[in-house]
């Protein structure tokens, strides 16, 4: 079944990765997993590594491994504002192999509470799903 279509836009720092017209997206926030259909009711949440998905169609999925970032939808738009997207055919495992266990190193040797330990946590969460994303 057919649903309403709606604008969504995925811009990371570097720039716009995607922009169309699509049925729903689906991602995780902090406290869950969301899908939104258009005119859904405005909101703004926090989102953490995980795949995104766009459904152009019931059939056509595009993908991309989503770091860290912002939802907003409000007048029947999605803003997806993220730290990294990366559609899953891109990852170069071995290039996120290592740099999970740099990350996993770093958590290691911080000090608990720092900066850097919150940091390399989260890095770790980020590289563990973009893996995950590319397999």
């Amino acid at each position: 079944m057919a649903h309403a279509k709606f604008p969504v836009e995925v811009l990371t720092p570097e720039g716009e990765v995607f922009s169309e017209e699509v049925e729903m997206i689906s991602t995780r926030t902090t406290i869950g997993s969301i899908g939104l259909l258009a005119r859904h009711e405005a909101m703004l949440a926090t989102l953490v590594p995980t795949e995104l998905r766009i459904y152009r169609s019931e059939t056509e999925i595009v993908r991309f491994a989503q770091a860290e970032g912002y939802l907003q939808f409000a007048d029947n738009r999605a803003l997806v504002l993220v730290e990294e997207a990366i559609p899953p055919e891109q990852i170069d495992r071995a290039v996120f192999e290592t740099k999970l266990s740099e990350a996993r190193a770093a958590a290691e040797r911080s000090e608990q509470g720092s900066e850097e330990h919150a940091r390399a946590l989260r890095d770790t969460k980020r590289y563990e799903a973009f893996l995950a994303v590319g397999q």
